[in-house]
């Protein structure tokens, strides 16, 4: 049975250079199982993505893999999860991950990861959702980007009301309390898919 709290987990389909990343992939995967939050990721079986995904499995979890077509290969789509969606393109990949999910969490990862991070974060400071969005800064990963985001903030480019809504935290074991925390104190009232302007 699909649980009802689900983490869309963003993270590399590499392993990166420092071994606290694929740990740290491991422990949020079995934290997640443990806790009856199920994962909604990139389907791949390579790197970090693979790693969550299987440290989900092994306890007993629950996964929605999700991978454009054209990635079957190259990312070696775990088929062991527990659904499986493969879509057109990458459009349609992400809009199924967001509607699926309950929240978001990002590992470190490359430009993708960024890419999606990104993405989701405008869709929740243009009021689009107000779904939990967490940054796990696994070994101080995420450091540059959180100085950007400052330096955004002082140079008025996120401006006062337009905050970027995003939960810093720095290990996989701050994931599961952050974003039940989260869940109660911002409870998604927004709209179930966001608004995208397709000009």
């Amino acid at each position: 049975m699909s649980p009802v709290r689900k983490l869309c987990v963003y993270c590399g389909s590499g392993d990166g250079r420092n071994p606290a990343y694929l740990a740290a992939a491991r422990q949020l995967g079995k934290a997640m199982a443990e806790a009856g939050i199920g994962l909604v990721y990139g389907g791949g079986s390579l790197g970090l993505m693979g790693e969550v995904a299987r440290a989900v499995l092994e306890n007993s979890g629950h996964v929605t893999g999700i991978i454009p077509e054209f990635l079957a290969n190259r990312e070696r789509m775990l088929t062991e999860v527990n659904d499986l969606v493969v879509t057109p393109d990458m459009h349609s990949r992400k809009m199924t991950m967001f509607a699926r999910s309950t929240g978001f969490v990002a590992l470190p990862g490359g430009l993708g990861t960024l890419e999606e991070l990104a993405e989701i974060s405008t869709w929740a400071q243009l009021g689009q959702h107000g779904k939990p969005i967490i940054l796990c800064n696994v070994a101080g990963y995420w450091d540059p980007l959180v100085t950007l985001f400052e330096h955004m903030r002082t140079e008025k480019f996120i401006r006062e009301g337009l905050e970027v809504a995003l939960d810093v935290v720095a290990g996989a074991e701050d994931v599961i309390p952050t974003f039940e925390r989260r869940l109660k104190l911002t409870p998604d009232k927004a709209p179930a898919h966001p608004v995208i302007d397709k000009m």
